[in-house]
């Protein structure tokens, strides 16, 4: 039996790439990155705040926890600067374009479609099994006619910082870690340590801080999987949009990103013991997705 995966795609993916594919080059890359997003993202809030005014104070708190749909808005949208530091480095340092960061033009958009009508398949076969709880009942935050009228701007806030974090990790790293190594273990879980240390925050998290950050280090190790398997970002940025799309627009923790939520959990960040019995759900949840998206793409 052949147990290994077919990522026969994943040369295709990669071919962008192998033409500045030099180790100096994608750390001065990163580099380059780093700085670009740096001062974009600080650009982009300064200018929210100059045109805030005299309501710049309460926006930055606001901010901080996302707590109005105003402040969700102003944080999703953000991560268009992160995009833009990729396509910003990718011309400098690699000579090429930003798509071509999104593997196959032929296989994207099927499989994007493609996954996104198994994700939501699989929400609604979620939503119609035996009555299940999160320890207690949730409770609501937006009005529902006012949620459905922010929704098509919601998922377009969404889409964007998936896509940004999927262009960085599973498009710029991955491509160019893999037209270096042809090991997955050097561009497939690289990239997602990279992804977990972002999730690493202690401060919101605290003692569960570790187990979210490895949540998002597996999650980062099966969008790297999919990509390879498809030959596009269009599997790990669907998986991605519908995950988020739930934990941010459907139900969120009452301390962290609630300003676009329908329903809240009956338990905060701060509540350890909780939310700590929540991620094993999620993590079955995740891997999951993971398989109904291979269903999907037939991979």
């Amino acid at each position: 039996m052949n147990w290994r995966p077919d990522y026969s795609a994943h040369a295709a993916f990669v071919a962008p790439a192998r033409s500045a594919s030099a180790l100096w080059r994608f750390l001065l890359g990163l580099f380059v990155a780093v700085v670009a997003y740096v001062a974009l993202n600080e650009l982009y809030f300064q200018t929210v705040y100059a045109l805030a005014g005299a309501a710049a104070p309460s926006l930055h708190g606001n901010l901080l926890k996302g707590a109005t749909p105003q402040a969700m808005y102003l944080l999703l949208f953000s991560f268009g600067t992160m995009a833009m530091a990729v396509a910003v480095t990718l011309r400098i340092v690699h000579r090429r374009s930003a798509g071509s960061l999104f593997g196959l033009p032929g296989r994207l958009w099927p499989s994007f479609r493609a996954v996104s009508g198994a994700m939501l398949l699989l929400g609604v076969a979620l939503a119609v099994l035996p009555p299940w709880d999160m320890g207690g009942e949730l409770a609501p935050n937006l009005p529902l006619s006012r949620w459905l009228l922010l929704l098509p701007l919601s998922l377009l806030a969404v889409l964007v910082q998936v896509s940004a974090e999927e262009i960085v990790f599973r498009g710029y790293v991955q491509q160019q870690l893999a037209a270096r190594f042809n090991s997955p273990l050097v561009w497939m879980v690289l990239p997602s340590a990279l992804f977990a240390a972002g999730h690493y925050l202690p401060a919101e998290a605290g003692e569960n801080a570790l187990m979210v950050a490895l949540w998002a280090g597996v999650f980062g190790i099966l969008m790297a999987d999919l990509t390879a398997r498809s030959g596009s970002l269009g599997p790990a940025i669907a998986v991605h949009l519908w995950n988020n799309v739930s934990a941010i627009l459907i139900v969120s923790l009452p301390d962290d990103l609630s300003g676009l939520a329908l329903y809240l959990t009956p338990f905060s960040m701060d509540d350890a013991a909780a939310l700590r019995s929540w991620l094993p759900v999620d993590f079955a949840l995740m891997l999951v997705s993971w398989l109904a998206a291979r269903l999907a793409i037939r991979r």
